[in-house]
């Protein structure tokens, strides 16, 4: 009995779509709540097969710690202190020896996320952080790579699916939040995790399978505590204008006018920027940077851009 004889009985899978999978090449950032769910599905549905010249690519930059441990089912007890993204390759070969896996232990930025993107047919965002999915939503845009990604917080969140031949992520979320909870200071439960997760595999395979109707522009948001799941569609949502680009550290410019919001107050007397000077803005959780930005396009300055700390690590 073949190993993916059970979905490739589906006549939406069959060996057809099954080579497709072990084609097919993916890059997933994040292997911490969201990417211990759905790294070993795929991975046990034979995406990124060696000898097809396949592959899973990981890129975390995270050690495995205590508190990770009730929704992170991937980790073990004897995996604390281990980079995440060493221990999940190596889960994922246990699972099946044919995958492919590529792990990196480093935080992703914009020069990384642009040279990943290319080199893959699907981006899977599991960093539940706004800076990575931005990033990440930038880069496949350009490259019309398909992007699935999620977040989730307490017993509710999201999973949709961007770029490619649909809308980017900025086209359904253009502006953040006034304030902006991690799970660490608002709290998760394993199960809401691990069902986002969950979708988040689902539309990845349906995506690589070719699947129609598409989840391209696609949204669901489950909310547990209500037990309402919803579904909408984004598909004809425009691109917006003049929103800041999200750069790396490597990328500020020695012309540019770097702001960083944890030091000062922002623009004060004496800081105008030149009509065509960048103006980069930095804080530590890039909400006020953000904003900082989103105000000076709103007075006319289009060349504004920010580089946000957390872009180091990804939220866990």
């Amino acid at each position: 009995m073949n190993r993916y004889s059970r979905q490739m009985t589906l006549p939406e899978v069959g060996a057809g779509g099954q080579a497709r999978l072990a084609s097919a090449r993916v890059l997933v950032v994040g292997a911490g709540g969201l990417g211990a769910t759905l790294l070993p599905l795929l991975a046990g549905a034979g995406v990124g097969l060696a000898h097809k010249k396949g592959e899973i690519r990981i890129v975390d930059p995270d050690r495995v710690e205590e508190h990770n441990l009730h929704r992170q089912i991937l980790f073990r007890q004897a995996d604390l202190g281990r980079p995440k993204a060493q221990v999940a390759a190596e889960a994922l070969v246990a699972l099946n020896p044919d995958v492919a896996i590529r792990s990196e232990c480093r935080a992703l930025d914009p020069v990384l996320a642009r040279e990943a993107v290319r080199q893959c047919d699907l981006v899977i965002d599991a960093a539940d952080n706004f800076a990575v999915s931005y990033a990440l939503s930038d880069a496949c845009h350009l490259a019309q790579v398909p992007l699935v990604s999620a977040s989730v917080l307490g017993r509710q969140g999201y999973v949709g699916a961007f770029c490619g031949s649909g809308p980017s992520l900025r086209a359904l979320f253009p502006d953040l939040p006034g304030q902006a909870q991690t799970c660490a200071t608002g709290g998760v439960m394993g199960p809401a995790v691990a069902m986002l997760g969950a979708l988040q595999a689902q539309m990845a395979l349906s995506l690589l399978l070719g699947h129609e109707p598409s989840p391209l522009g696609r949204l669901m948001s489950v909310d547990l505590a209500s037990w309402r799941v919803n579904t909408m569609s984004f598909a004809a949502a425009p691109e917006p204008a003049q929103i800041p680009a999200v750069i790396a550290a490597s990328e500020v410019a020695q012309g540019d006018l770097f702001v960083d919001l944890t030091a000062d107050g922002g623009l004060g007397q004496g800081r105008r920027p030149k009509a065509d000077q960048r103006v980069v803005f930095q804080c530590v959780t890039g909400l006020r940077a953000w904003r900082a930005a989103r105000q000076l396009i709103h007075r006319g300055h289009q060349n504004v851009a920010i580089c946000t700390a957390p872009m180091a690590r990804v939220v866990d």
